[in-house]
């Protein structure tokens, strides 16, 4: 099938552009939020997993954690449970912790491993129990807005601390980690910790180039819907103190300031409904979603 010299030169310049990134970042390691539609939807999740592959073959290092809300909330249904939550973060009993530990560690996992690797990637799933990798404390969130009280929401953890040897292993060897964000107690006990929480923490630790979130918003919005990029840690701040970051971003954003004002050069919240919207944002000119630096 022969295209037309318009198309192959449109194609060309496309590879052409993505050398100096290719460049700049190899040998760099990416971390990447892998969650919302981009997990749903069978097209989306074939193409993510393609981009993976590729970064890992152009020589960067990508670091996928996942998320999985949607499936646990699909098994908390059928079990007759209903999902709860209180500042962005899931109510976790010890009933919702089993569940959250099948689906993360078992099914959205190794699906997401399985993808990977039938696209001729290398991939290993991870929890934080594997080899002690995130070691977790008890997390107490605040209740309603304007209150000091804190609120016991069951077996949610805040990273405690993170030993990146595996994953440094697993880098040496050409393996992709995908990690599930499930970390362990000092007395051996599970805790649920938002994806997005330990997505920043791992790319800190790991010094990342970059820490991309997938969502399912253009990125970061102002008060009236338009997209806001460009930002800088001071601003972000802003945006939290006048309420328009809130909800649902909330850990998504406060992962990315604290990321990058801890060493990661820099953070993407892209929507991850765009097909490809992993290699659009870090290997061409355009970026699709909203880009947070340290300074």
């Amino acid at each position: 099938m022969s295209i037309t010299a318009t198309t192959a030169a449109g194609k060309a310049k496309i590879l052409a552009e993505a050398l100096p990134y290719i460049q700049r970042f190899h040998g760099k390691t990416i971390v990447v939020k892998y969650g919302g539609n981009a997990m749903t939807d069978e097209g989306l999740k074939q193409g993510f997993a393609r981009d993976v592959v590729l970064l890992k073959l152009v020589g960067m290092h990508p670091v996928i954690v996942h998320g999985g809300g949607p499936q646990i909330n699909d098994l908390l249904m059928r079990i007759g449970k209903k999902g709860e939550f209180i500042q962005g973060m899931r109510v976790t009993d010890a009933e919702t912790m089993d569940v959250v530990e099948m689906v993360l560690g078992g099914q959205v996992n190794k699906d997401i491993v399985n993808l990977i690797n039938r696209h001729g990637g290398r991939a290993v799933g991870l929890t934080g129990k594997d080899g002690g990798l995130i070691r977790a404390r008890k997390l107490m969130v605040r209740g309603s807005v304007g209150t000091e009280e804190l609120v016991d929401i069951g077996q949610v953890g805040e990273v405690e601390s993170i030993d990146p040897s595996i994953v440094n292993l697993l880098h040496t060897q050409n393996f992709i980690p995908v990690i599930a964000p499930v970390g362990v107690g000092k007395n051996g006990e599970s805790y649920n910790i938002n994806a997005d929480l330990v997505a920043g923490k791992v790319a800190e630790i790991l010094k990342a180039e970059k820490l991309i979130v997938l969502t399912n918003t253009p990125g970061v919005l102002d008060k009236n819907g338009n997209l806001l990029t460009g930002l800088t840690a001071r601003k972000v701040d802003e945006l939290f103190a006048d309420g328009t970051i809130s909800g649902g971003m909330l850990p998504k954003i406060g992962s990315a300031l604290e990321a990058v004002k801890n060493g990661v050069n820099a953070c993407h919240i892209i929507d991850g409904r765009v097909e490809h919207a992993l290699l659009l944002e870090i290997l061409t000119n355009e970026g699709v979603g909203t880009l947070i630096r340290r300074r």
